[in-house]
């Protein structure tokens, strides 16, 4: 009997142990926080959206414990190489410019980019039209890249830290125009203080791929994250999330 005690006791223990072990693993998920949909700061001050709901069901398939940490879009990047953060959850294009600096997963969502003026402005998205016009975009994005790559010398291109703050000076009449992720300009365009303002044109560019950024260092994660991702878009956790923020699939 003792021995028998002795065996069970062992195995209490020994499950006891691994579980500890395993519960041990924690990830912390940077984000910017400023990017409604796919991030943001609610009234109670915790992190949601679109990207945080996707980066939540991936740490349940990892069976990890997983943190929010907010960080400025301009030094996310660099954030995320000094520690602070394990893997990125915030709408950022895998990019060849960013590969240089980290690595990427499958991505989560395709991206478009598409301009929004006011809707009594004939606006047009051609070089003869938009020659000398104030187009905006958040600093570090797609967009403002598209911007200085294809327009520099016709516009005069203002770039914010946020998202936000471009829209302020649309509102406002500081800029002609804000081109953006159409998903984003699709969130901002159903709010009272976008009630004047449409979308113009087509998407001019409809191909950019949003993943989860790690360190290039950490592959085994970047492997696990794949896998987790693979698997909530098979078992339908992938299109409930996107269900929740949009009326069409944006995968």
């Amino acid at each position: 009997m003792k021995s028998y005690k002795k065996i069970l006791f062992g195995a209490a223990a020994s499950l006891l142990i691994a579980s500890q072990t395993f519960a041990a693993e924690k990830l912390r998920i940077g984000t910017e926080g400023a990017y409604p949909p796919f991030n943001l700061i609610d009234a109670s001050g915790k992190a949601v959206g679109f990207d945080l709901d996707i980066a939540y069901a991936l740490c349940e398939k990892l069976q990890a414990e997983c943190d929010v940490v907010i960080s400025d879009w301009d030094g996310i990047i660099p954030a995320l190489n000094a520690g602070k953060f394990d893997f990125l959850a915030a709408s950022m294009s895998n990019t060849e410019e960013r590969r240089q600096a980290v690595a990427f997963t499958d991505h989560y969502y395709t991206n478009k980019l598409q301009f929004v003026a006011p809707k009594s402005v004939d606006f047009k998205t051609d070089k003869d039209y938009l020659k000398g016009k104030v187009i905006g975009a958040q600093r570090s994005t797609i967009a403002g890249t598209w911007l200085e790559d294809n327009l520099d010398g016709v516009i005069d291109i203002k770039l914010y830290d946020t998202q936000e703050n471009a829209y302020l000076d649309l509102a406002t009449g500081r800029v002609d125009g804000i081109l953006a992720d159409t998903f984003v300009q699709w969130e901002w365009l159903k709010s009272d203080a976008a009630k004047n303002f449409e979308f113009k044109g087509e998407p001019v560019f409809d191909d950019d791929k949003i993943a989860i950024a790690v360190r290039k260092n950490n592959d085994e994660l970047r492997q696990r994250l794949n896998k987790a991702l693979a698997e909530i878009i098979a078992d339908g956790t992938y299109k409930k999330i996107n269900d929740k923020y949009f009326p069409f699939d944006i995968y």
